[in-house]
C-alpha cells in the first residue's frame, strides 16, 4: 500500500473554509458559540503545531527518561482537566486522581505493551506516547462524567446513603449503588461506541494507521488492542479514582464533607 499524502500549508489552511457553514449555522439561529469555536480552532492550530515539534524530537531521542516525563505532563493535564470540568475542589482531588492515572496506565502499559506487543524497549516513543495519550485522554471524559455523577447523588441523597450506613455497618456496601450508577453513567457511552465499532464508523487510531500505509488486517489488530486498552483503563482509572478519594472527602464516622468536595464556585451555583 502506499504511504499517506501530504498536505502542504495552503491545502491545510484552505481546509478551514468549511467552519463557514457551521459558522454560519451559529449565526443564523444566534447561538453564542462562534467566539469560542474560533478560539478553539485557533488553540487547536497553535497546540498541535507545538506539540508537532515537539514530538518530532521527542521521538528522534527516544529516551526513556523523556518520555515519561511527557506522559507524565499528559497525566497532570488530565488530572487538573477532569476536576475542572467535574467541578471538583482541586485540593482535595489532585492527589487521589494523579495516583489513579499512574496506576492504571502501569497496568494498561505493561500488560499491551510488554505481553501483548511484546516490545523489546516498552518505553518506545511510536508505541508507549500515543497508547499512553489514547487511554489517558478516554479516562478523561468518562472520569468527569463518573465522578460527577457519584458526588452529585451522594449529596443529594445523604438521606439514603446514612439509611444504608446505618443498617448495614459498612461503608463499601453504603457505597455500593451509587458507585454502580456512577460507574454506569460514565461507560455506557463506551460500551455503546464497542458494540458498533467497524460497522457505522471506522475508528481515528485505524483510519490513521490505513492511511499511513498499514494493511487493514494490522490496523484492525491495533484497533481492537486500543479499544480493550481504553475500556480496561477508564474502567480501572475510574474505580481507583473512586476508591483513593474516599480518605479524603469522608469523615472518621464516614460521613461525606460535602462542602469540601465541590469546588467553591460549584457549591455556591448549588446554594443559589
Amino acid at each position: 500500500m502506499k504511504s499517506a499524502m501530504d498536505i502542504n500549508i495552503f491545502r491545510l489552511m484552505a481546509g478551514f473554509l468549511i467552519l463557514i457553514l457551521p459558522i454560519a449555522f451559529l449565526l443564523y439561529y444566534r447561538i453564542k458559540l462562534v467566539k469560542s469555536t474560533l478560539i478553539a480552532a485557533l488553540r487547536m492550530v497553535i497546540q498541535l503545531s507545538l506539540v508537532a515539534v515537539y514530538l518530532e524530537w521527542v521521538f528522534d531521542k527516544n529516551s526513556a527518561w523523556l518520555n515519561s516525563l511527557w506522559v507524565f505532563i499528559m497525566i497532570f493535564v488530565g488530572v487538573f482537566t477532569t476536576i475542572k470540568r467535574a467541578s471538583l475542589n482541586w485540593k482535595r482531588f489532585v492527589v487521589p486522581l494523579f495516583i489513579s492515572a499512574l496506576t492504571s496506565l502501569l497496568i494498561i502499559d505493561t500488560f499491551f505493551l510488554g505481553f501483548v506487543i511484546k516490545l523489546d524497549y516498552v518505553f518506545d516513543a511510536q508505541y508507549f506516547i500515543p497508547i499512553t495519550g489514547m487511554v489517558i485522554g478516554n479516562a478523561l471524559r468518562h472520569n468527569i462524567v463518573g465522578l460527577r455523577t457519584y458526588f452529585k447523588e451522594l449529596s443529594e441523597k445523604a438521606g439514603l446513603y446514612q439509611f444504608l450506613l446505618t443498617n448495614t455497618g459498612s461503608i463499601q456496601l453504603s457505597l455500593r449503588p451509587f458507585v454502580a450508577e456512577a460507574v454506569k453513567q460514565a461507560l455506557n457511552p463506551l460500551v455503546a461506541t464497542m458494540s458498533v465499532i467497524g460497522l457505522i464508523s471506522l475508528p481515528g487510531m485505524m483510519t490513521g494507521q490505513i492511511l499511513g500505509g498499514s494493511s487493514p488486517a494490522i490496523a484492525i489488530k491495533y484497533q481492537i488492542m486500543i479499544m480493550l486498552a481504553i475500556f480496561t483503563g477508564c474502567s480501572i482509572n475510574l474505580f481507583l479514582s473512586i476508591m483513593f478519594s474516599k480518605r479524603f472527602v469522608f469523615d472518621e464516622y464516614n460521613n461525606l464533607k460535602s462542602d469540601e468536595v465541590f469546588s467553591k464556585r460549584s457549591s455556591k451555583n448549588h446554594s443559589d
